[in-house]
């Protein structure tokens, strides 16, 4: 496989920052002013890419991962402003929908919200554009609106629970023209959500920044993905699954982690030529420049567990297709820009597949002072072909890490990361980043705004309430801020 060593660039920098925890008035953030906003603050800092977290719609637990449906947008982050704009909704309607959150309330927008993109959606007149996007993308767009349709008719209830004529994805079609008025609003909703993000990175594109998305690896059982395409995932019957996704216990959880993600019917995508996993990659291609793929590891070997299990303790390790995916992939998107999520458990084939993949892999800062010659640490680097992460949306925030940072890892952090007397250790962290030879160096945005785990943290694994609700300050973007992180982007050569 064609190795790929860089992204069409060497040696940036980027920000790690989910479109809902842009400062916004209206409870979440959205494609308007504040994500503009944002890309001038990432020009302005010398920054050359953004990551976001996944962009689909959440469900039940609002985390992104474990979205009802891969392709689609999440109709929360339709600006408001701009549907005014468009006059699809006054003034006064526009007022009534903003409200003052530290955190996002998505039981709030969950109630409040699609009713005013309903009130947006009756004033629209379809347009040759709008037709148009519904022919492009009809191969997905048409089941998830059925999909949804059939959600609000089933009160949200998950598809496994509606009536057997509905289950079954065949039935269902031939029943759709009933539920046409239902399946329209969602069809705009993603028509909507696609134009706005279409001009957005347009905007990011002219400022020279390119948009890192993130790939879960597994889907959510309750998606239109499963539900539309059983035959791909291991279930039985009754649609349960068989076995499902997860982790086996480690130093960290002595039970393991168990996500409850269907695995994939590995053997029949093979016999039918990765056609659905083509179809996802292009789908998640035409809304970003660079692709992370989140537990790359599972490409390899994937932990699973019976159904029914309360713990991952009793799952099993299997093997999973590797490189005849990538492969396969590589010749759908032959310009395609992977990154590959190898933290965690790594063993011998996953080394092995991300060096076939020619991927640049991850290296975590958090990681690398538990060990004398970790291979997160800089100095171990091996080659330049990897991003260097100074912590994720998933880690503590370094500030609160630091001040659990103790005995021989934090002497080795001492010794390893150099001291600079101007900033904090923080800083220092980041900068030992961008000194790497990393091709790109990556910081959340709370590690820049010294946010401890209280302010700041984004998600703690295993934890099922209580994350993804992190939002910013509507006054993160300060002058002296914008000067230190250029500054820094400057004397570590990662602008040019």
């Amino acid at each position: 496989m064609e190795n790929t060593k860089n992204f069409g660039f060497r040696h940036k920098a980027g920000i790690l920052m989910a479109v809902s925890s842009l400062p916004s008035p209206y409870g979440i953030g959205s494609f308007g002013s504040c994500a503009y906003d944002f890309i001038d603050f990432l020009d302005e800092c010398g920054q050359k890419c953004w990551q976001v977290l996944p962009l689909n719609p959440t469900s039940y637990g609002d985390s992104p991962y474990q979205s009802p449906a891969t392709a689609a947008g999440n109709p929360y982050f339709i600006d408001l402003e701009i549907l005014a704009k468009k006059k699809l909704l006054t003034k006064e309607e526009l007022s009534q929908q903003k409200f003052s959150s530290v955190r996002v309330d998505y039981g709030r927008l969950y109630n409040t919200r699609y009713d005013i993109l309903r009130k947006a959606y009756s004033r629209f007149e379809k347009s040759r554009e709008y037709k148009a996007f519904l022919k492009k993308n009809a191969s997905w767009l048409e089941s998830y609106a059925l999909f949804m349709a059939l959600k609000e008719h089933y009160g949200f209830r998950q598809w496994t629970a509606w009536d057997e004529c509905h289950r079954d994805y065949s039935k269902a079609l031939a029943e759709a023209s009933a539920f046409e008025e239902k399946m329209d609003f969602w069809r705009w909703c993603q028509f909507e959500f696609m134009s706005q993000w279409a001009s957005l990175r347009a905007y990011a594109k002219s400022k020279g920044i390119g948009i890192i998305g993130d790939m879960p690896i597994y889907v959510a059982h309750d998606s239109v993905d499963v539900w539309s395409a059983p035959e791909q995932f291991l279930l039985d019957d009754m649609y349960n699954p068989t076995v499902v996704a997860g982790c086996p216990p480690d130093g960290f959880s002595a039970d393991g982690q168990l996500w409850g993600n269907p695995i994939y019917n590995w053997a029949r995508q093979k016999e039918e030529g990765f056609s659905w996993w083509i179809n996802r990659v292009g789908n998640a291609f035409r809304l970003y420049d660079i692709l992370r793929i989140d537990h790359f590891r599972g490409f390899a070997g994937y932990y699973n567990i019976p159904f029914g299990e309360p713990t991952a303790r009793n799952g099993k390790w299997d093997s999973a297709p590797g490189i005849e995916l990538f492969r396969t992939l590589k010749e759908a998107y032959p310009k395609g820009k992977i990154i590959a999520e190898d933290l965690g458990f790594i063993t011998p084939d996953v080394i092995e597949l991300l060096e076939d993949t020619g991927f640049p892999g991850m290296k975590m800062l958090h990681f690398a002072f538990y060990d004398p010659d970790s291979e997160n640490l800089p100095r171990c680097f091996t080659s330049s072909n990897c991003v260097v992460y100074a912590s994720s949306h998933d880690s503590d925030c370094t500030v609160t890490w630091l001040r659990n940072l103790k005995g021989e890892a934090r002497a080795r952090f001492n010794d390893e990361c150099p001291r600079n007397k101007e900033q904090s250790r923080v800083y220092d962290l980041i900068e030992f980043a961008y000194n790497s030879s990393a091709n790109l160096a990556m910081v959340p945005l709370q590690d820049f705004l010294m946010l401890g785990n209280r302010e700041g943290r984004m998600n703690e694994p295993s934890t099922a309430q209580g994350n993804w609700g992190w939002r910013a300050s509507s006054r993160y973007n300060t002058k002296k801020l914008r000067e230190t992180i250029l500054a820094m982007t400057v004397r570590t050569k990662r602008n040019k």
